[in-house]
């Protein structure tokens, strides 16, 4: 098979990964901290992530679904992974070979569970706010999970991105659940949760966006750092006389004899048409501003300043996720896991 390189490249620190990952488990206090690797780690590659962490000593990971689940075996030695979306009924043969446990998310899957996992640990969800998934508290102390081998009893904060009284109510809901249901640990922190202070990370935290770069709350400014650098290869140079419009729909018109910079990369990369007249790039420290309409794999920046750059030339996109999300609307969560895989993803 020949390799043909891409003209888009996704350069990720580890360095920095486990920096956040350092920083969040020491904010959990006595807490484990583990890791959510949904969404193929953020977007940026659960196999690796995971390779990652396991070596700083993280153990515990998570994933949404079973087929996440067996794209990560083997798994390392010591670590262990838990599948968010539980046990569904047409699960249960991974459920059965993989070494995973399932997080139960309702009475349904339970029932699922003691009928055919075979007296294995399990996980379980309990709503206490986000009415997402989740057994229901009542459901879950009456007796519905007696006898079960619950490893961790997990529940999911629904506002601790924000300073709301649902943290605190949800806080206090969860101390009744952990005296009252029997679990070898318990577990409520995301990565906003763990930024709320120690009291909410119990036995295990699960960081998610924090890890990969993400600002959670205001209290993690300044720790976290960057992961994720994006970068395109540009496709061409171009003189745009003044007066002259660059893409579709003349959104953007030369104010003088300009120099336009086009690379390979578009929405369908998942730099979406909302980085229009905010998004930007450097090249050897020089800005370019984005400019015109973002199309499906082309986007030009303004090169005037750059006299040096041209075709081959690579350019760093401006991605810092709390900056970014500001500018263009989406979330910083968006902003991870919409990278395509035209990106080549490469560890530094």
């Amino acid at each position: 098979m020949i390799a043909v390189p891409s003209p888009l490249r996704l350069i990720l620190d580890r360095d920095a990964l486990v920096a956040n990952w350092r920083w969040l488990a020491a904010q959990g206090g006595a807490a484990a901290c583990g890791a959510a690797l949904k969404a193929d780690g953020y977007g940026l590659g659960a196999r690796a992530v995971m390779r990652h962490l396991a070596a700083a000593g993280c153990r515990d990971f998570f994933v949404a679904t079973w087929a996440e689940a067996a794209a990560l075996m083997p798994l390392p030695a010591g670590v262990s992974l838990s599948v968010l979306h539980g046990v569904g009924a047409g699960d249960m043969i991974a459920a059965r070979l993989l070494p995973a446990r399932p997080v139960l998310n309702s009475v349904e899957q339970v029932r699922r569970w003691r009928a055919a996992g075979e007296g294995r640990p399990c996980d379980v969800m309990v709503d206490t706010g986000m009415n997402r998934l989740g057994l229901r508290i009542d459901e879950a102390l009456s007796g519905a999970l007696d006898g079960l081998k619950v490893e961790t009893l997990l529940s999911h904060l629904a506002s601790a991105d924000e300073d709301s009284d649902q943290n605190a109510r949800q806080l206090a809901a969860f101390r009744v659940l952990r005296e009252k249901i029997p679990a070898r640990r318990y577990s409520l922190a995301n990565s906003a949760g763990v930024c709320l202070g120690a009291d909410y990370g119990f036995d295990l935290t699960r960081p998610g966006l924090a890890l990969y770069g993400g600002t959670p709350r205001r209290e993690a400014q300044g720790h976290i750092r960057q992961v994720a650098f994006p970068a395109a290869r540009v496709l061409q140079v171009r003189a745009v006389p003044a007066g002259e419009t660059v893409g579709y729909g003349a959104t953007w018109t030369a104010p003088r004899d300009s120099r336009v910079a086009v690379v390979n990369m578009g929405y369908a990369d998942g730099y979406l048409r909302c980085h229009a007249g905010s998004g930007g790039a450097t090249w050897q420290g020089q800005a370019l501003p984005l400019i015109g309409r973002v199309s499906m794999d082309l986007i030009a920046f303004d090169a005037s300043d750059a006299a040096g750059v041209g075709e081959g030339d690579w350019l760093d996109l401006d991605y810092d996720l709390p900056a970014v999300a500001a500018q263009s609307g989406l979330s910083q969560y968006e902003l991870l896991t919409g990278l395509g895989s035209r990106f080549a993803r490469i560890w530094r």
